[in-house]
Parts: structure tokens; C-alpha cells; sequence
């Protein structure tokens, strides 16, 4: 009975031990829009460093990282570029309760490629067609990514979508959309002021008037039962002092 007793305890403090506690170090997968990629890798990074836990990152359009938790991708944290597919989620019950926070705000631009000089004053009527010289204008798609749905509210307001709806690529994401404009595969894009800042082949040609899109806005929440407290304790960084830094050295604002 003694020997018994001894192994039995044996064999607990190794389950003890093996067992995942608070201390131990966790992998966490965040599906983020990908004109954060940028920010988010440094944020990551500091987290990383801060708490010992792993932080994966999967990176595409709002639109379809949405569909992709809807569909059951093990996703524990959703940063979204638009409110829109954050209400898609709240709407089917799949972000846990209590967690969403509107994290980031941005600005729309204009760019065309490093070497151009390019000057388009965005103006109600503008007439691009003299700007893309038989070329087509780079956005996200306006059906489905954020950047393209912005695009297309500031065009509608300017008094030009119907000129130039049939004039775009329409890219999977803001950084398809951007690539397409550093290759000068198009002479003109519109993606978020972050993404021209981080590009050395585009450059900034014309900013949007504020009041001609509504207001670009990131929230961010954990997906449900997919939080742990490591997530828990990535979304508060995501909203410390130490995380606000990283944003706006990228060019976000914070919220």
C-alpha cells in the first residue's frame, strides 16, 4: 500500500507539472486586416518580448477573414478594418461578449508609383480619366474589402463613381491593391495613409477630403470561446500606452 501510495503521488506531480497553467506560454492567432500588417508585426513582437507567448499572425482582407471565422478557423483575436464584418460576427453570436473595442482610425489616399509627379486634387467632379491614361485605378474590391467600400462612399460623394467604376482593379486587399501600384501595373491606387507610408514604390499623389467617406474604424474582439487569458492580456496591450507608440509611428490614430 506504501509503494502504491508513493507512485500514485509520483504520478500526480508529473501531471502537475505537465499541465498547462497560467504561467506557462501560450500561441495565440490573431486574423488581421492587412494594412496592419506593418504595426502589428511590431506590436506583436513587443507582446512577444513582454509576455512570453507566441503571436501568429494571418493577414487579408477583412471580408474574408470574417468568412473564414464564420466557417470555424481557430482564430482567438479579429482586428477588422471596417465596422461592417465586425457586425457580420456580433450579429452571429461569434465574438465573445464584452470584448469589442474600436482600437484604430486611418485616412484614405491616392498613390501612384515612387517616380511619378502626379498632383490630383480631389474634388467634387475631378476627372480622373486624365490621370490613368487609359490605365485603371488599383483599390479593394468595393463589394467586399474595407478600403474599396471607403473608395467608392468618397468617390460617390465627390460626384464620380459612375466615371470610374468601370476603371478598377479590384484587388483582394489594400496590399494587392498596393502592389499593383508599386509594379505600375496601375498608374493610380487609393489605399489607406498607412500603407503609402510604408511603401518605398508608391507615393501619396491626393488625400480624400475627410468628410467624403465615413470615418475609418478598427475594432478589434476576441473570437468566442477562442479567449484565453493570454488573449485576453494581447487585446489590453493592443490598448496600452507601449502598443499606442507602435500605431502611430505607423500612421494610425488611436481610438
Amino acid at each position: 500500500m506504501r509503494n502504491f501510495s508513493r507512485a500514485f503521488l509520483l504520478l500526480l506531480g508529473l501531471a502537475l507539472l505537465s499541465a498547462p497553467g497560467e504561467a506557462s506560454a501560450d500561441e495565440i492567432t490573431v486574423f488581421a486586416a492587412a494594412s496592419l500588417t506593418n504595426a502589428l508585426n511590431d506590436a506583436g513582437k513587443a507582446f512577444e518580448q513582454k509576455e512570453g507567448h507566441t503571436v501568429r499572425f494571418s493577414y487579408a482582407a477583412s471580408s474574408t477573414l470574417a468568412k473564414q471565422i464564420e466557417n470555424g478557423a481557430p482564430a482567438n483575436l479579429f482586428l477588422s478594418a471596417d465596422l461592417d464584418w465586425m457586425d457580420y460576427l456580433d450579429q452571429r453570436k461569434l465574438i465573445a461578449d464584452g470584448t469589442r473595442t474600436n482600437l484604430l482610425g486611418n485616412r484614405l489616399v491616392m498613390i501612384a508609383p515612387a517616380d511619378s509627379a502626379l498632383k490630383v486634387d480631389l474634388k467634387p467632379g475631378i476627372d480622373l480619366s486624365a490621370f490613368l491614361s487609359g490605365g485603371l485605378l488599383a483599390t479593394g474590391d468595393p463589394d467586399h474589402v474595407p478600403v474599396g467600400k471607403y473608395a467608392r462612399q468618397a468617390f460617390e460623394k465627390l460626384g464620380v463613381w459612375k466615371g470610374i467604376e468601370g476603371r478598377i482593379a479590384r484587388a483582394d486587399s489594400v496590399r494587392a491593391a498596393l502592389l499593383l501600384v508599386e509594379r505600375a501595373e496601375c498608374p493610380l491606387g487609393v489605399v489607406y495613409a498607412t500603407d503609402a507610408a510604408a511603401s518605398a514604390k508608391a507615393t501619396v499623389v491626393g488625400v480624400f477630403p475627410a468628410d467624403s467617406y465615413p470615418p475609418i474604424v478598427y475594432p478589434a474582439a476576441i473570437v468566442k470561446d477562442n479567449g484565453t487569458p493570454a488573449v485576453q492580456r494581447l487585446l489590453e496591450f493592443l490598448k496600452s500606452p507601449a502598443a499606442k507608440s507602435i500605431f502611430e509611428k505607423h500612421g494610425f490614430t488611436v481610438k
